[in-house]
């Protein structure tokens, strides 16, 4: 192709494209003309529609209690869903119980004036009245404190003792005129005494000797026991009285002067406990240690 052919189509060609950017340019759609929105593909409208709004309940007119705060979980952990707050726990008052209640502190009396104020709480304790009758009426602490101390020595004081004198006279057989025998009838004359003490429950006699210990330990320490403990010769007076040995049979006694003895040297040679133990007779024994066997475990 020539020089001239090649220049004449570059012209046409310039021209035909100057005619269509005057027309881009200068043209406007005609009136009455509808815009079609071509919608788009389907798997975009699906993530472009909003989430369904869940439905709009409606709230009492007036102040409002204002939201709790919810607290945003950390990054990386699980979100929890929320639980829907209850009714607050109930709190219920458990009753109170008898042994729960702390009975009302008791000032003791002084040693001197205790008579009345032990007499009074032994008076309360079942079968109390016929323990009374029993015991004296002096000095009762004391005189029982002195009791314990020559017991746990396994001594048997001759007077000044707690308890009232056993009535009756000490029984006995003649045999010949300078033999005699130990009437079984006399063993009667300490039933009396002996049910009274095993009769006390052991217990509520526990918890009136804890009351009044602080009185029971300054009498034994008026005795020059200022350091020790007066439970201490409580358990060593009731071994001493359970360790004592059942003697049984016909007890032969001399006369040699105002006072009986055993005509069985080896009986004779036994200590105070022991020989008071065999005058209040084999049944009135076993219910004794029974009940200071309780004692002592109760101590």
């Amino acid at each position: 192709m020539g020089a001239k052919s090649f220049l004449l189509i570059a012209v046409f060609a310039m021209s035909t494209l100057l005619y269509l950017v005057y027309l881009g340019a200068t043209y406007e759609p005609p009136e009455g003309t509808t815009t079609i929105v071509i919608p788009p593909p389907e798997s975009q409208r699906v993530q472009a529609e909003p989430e369904t709004s869940q439905p709009i309940q409606r709230q009492p007119a007036g102040p409002q209690p204002a939201a709790p705060a919810v607290e945003t979980p950390a990054a990386g952990e699980p979100e929890q869903q929320a639980a829907a707050p209850g009714p607050p726990d109930e709190v219920v008052a458990e009753p109170v119980t008898e042994a729960e209640v702390e009975p009302a502190p008791v000032e003791l009396p002084s040693l001197n004036a205790s008579d009345a104020f032990i007499a009074e709480r032994v008076q309360q304790l079942a079968d109390g009245a016929a323990l009374l009758r029993q015991v004296t009426d002096e000095q009762l602490i004391r005189r029982t404190v002195v009791l314990v101390d020559n017991l746990s020595r396994n001594q048997l004081p001759q007077n000044n003792l707690p308890y009232r004198n056993v009535p009756g006279e000490f029984p006995v057989r003649n045999l010949d005129d300078n033999l005699f025998q130990l009437d079984p009838a006399g063993y009667r004359r300490f039933d009396q005494a002996v049910n009274a003490l095993v009769a006390i429950d052991t217990e509520q006699a526990m918890n009136l000797y804890r009351l009044a210990r602080p009185l029971f330990q300054q009498a034994y320490a008026e005795l020059g026991y200022g350091d020790e403990n007066f439970d201490n010769a409580l358990r060593r007076a009731i071994r001493n009285v359970l360790d004592t040995d059942d003697v049984g049979g016909n007890l032969q006694l001399v006369k040699p002067s105002v006072m009986y003895l055993y005509a069985d040297s080896e009986i004779e040679s036994m200590s105070d406990i022991q020989k008071q133990m065999i005058r209040i007779g084999p049944e009135n024994r076993e219910k004794l240690k029974a009940k200071l066997r309780q004692i002592l475990q109760a101590l």
